[in-house]
């Protein structure tokens, strides 16, 4: 008998194993070969303090001490670009985000390929940077061994009941049992809830597309911001030598192994284009994500209010990368009866009892 079930190996199942694991024995459940297969090993992952509705944003703060410290993080920058037409957008992401004004000139020389004619605002912020990810992932799955937790690949949820001391789950053709249960099932949470018999939260999973290309024109992009047109219509990030761009759709899906639309992703990188001077001639590779929400945009974490031995650790959306460490650790808080270190109306934006 373990004291927590996780189902789901992505960042939000593994970083509160990690934390959960100093309170108890654990039991990862992943459904696929490998950990972070789906939304956690196809973000782009930046780390960008003021990104999101304001309870992400506390998350993100709180986070930020870890993420230097387990060195995840790397100088990238923020480019917001503006064209003809676009000044009521561009003023009003420029404010949400907090970033400075700049010459279009300035932005031109931070990335070479910027059409001078067609920039008409741009936007910086130093502050943003790359956060890798996968270091995070492995980092938390390491923890979590480290303090006893088991982590299984393979193993399909397929079965959720009630015993006498909590849950059993049937898994890969296995049984599992344990006092507590943790739903981190990414886009496929509100199924698991169902089947343990609990309400859903009314998650959305939304695909969001990426297309890495040749670095444009030859140029060495590795300094290069993360730059971005109004609205977030489309947003670029160097990657490896490469470039990222994405058309930062959010079109709504059912739980599955997502895969780029070609019309979307077609229409996003002619977004890009009209901002550049070197045309796309070439994709290397494209593939698509679910990033999963619940109505007000914020994460929902800890127990279900009327069967406290349910615990969400869902609708990481956009922000369950950056806001891992936070989020976990408030997550084990409220599990363990200690208080957290955010604040108390955080607190219940973030938890469960909200959406009910």
């Amino acid at each position: 008998m373990q004291d927590f079930i996780v189902i789901g190996g992505g960042m939000a199942g593994l970083s509160a194993a990690a934390r959960l694991s100093e309170l108890g024995r654990v039991t990862v459940l992943e459904q696929e070969e490998a950990l972070g297969y789906h939304a956690s090993g196809r973000s782009a992952a930046m780390f960008a303090e003021t990104y999101g509705p304001a309870p992400v944003v506390a998350l993100s703060r709180a986070s930020a001490a870890f993420h230097r410290a387990a060195g995840c993080l790397s100088p990238r920058g923020f480019l917001l670009l503006g064209g003809t037409g676009e000044d009521a957008a561009f003023t009003q992401e420029m404010a949400e985000l907090g970033l400075e004004e700049i010459s279009a000139a300035e932005a031109c020389a931070m990335v070479p390929v910027l059409h001078p004619d067609r920039i008409t605002r741009a936007a910086w912020h130093a502050d943003p940077q790359d956060l890798d990810a996968d270091l995070l992932l492995q980092g938390f799955a390491r923890e979590a061994r480290a303090n006893g937790a088991v982590i299984r690949t393979r193993v399909p949820v397929t079965a959720t009941s009630r015993s006498a001391q909590g849950w059993q789950v049937t898994a890969g053709g296995e049984l599992f049992e344990a006092r507590q249960l943790v739903n981190a099932a990414g886009a496929w949470a509100d199924q698991v809830a169902r089947l343990a018999g609990v309400a859903p939260i009314g998650l959305q999973p939304k695909r969001r597309s990426m297309a890495r290309l040749p670095a444009p024109g030859g140029h060495d992009v590795t300094g290069w911001p993360m730059f971005m047109g109004p609205g977030e219509s489309w947003y670029a990030k160097p990657d490896a030598g490469k470039l990222l761009v994405s058309p930062a759709e959010a079109d709504p899906a059912e739980p599955h192994d997502a895969f780029a639309d070609d019309m979307v992703l077609a229409e996003g990188l002619a977004r890009y284009e009209a901002y550049v001077s070197e045309p796309v001639t070439r994709v290397e590779h494209n593939w698509a994500g679910l990033r999963s929400f619940v109505r007000d945009g914020a994460l929902v974490l800890g127990p279900e209010p009327d069967q406290p031995d349910f615990i969400w650790c869902a609708a990481q959306g956009g922000y369950g990368i950056q806001t891992a460490p936070a989020a976990a650790q408030l997550l084990a808080d409220l599990v363990a009866g200690r208080a957290p270190d955010l604040e108390a109306a955080t607190v219940t934006a973030l938890t469960p009892g909200r959406l009910r």
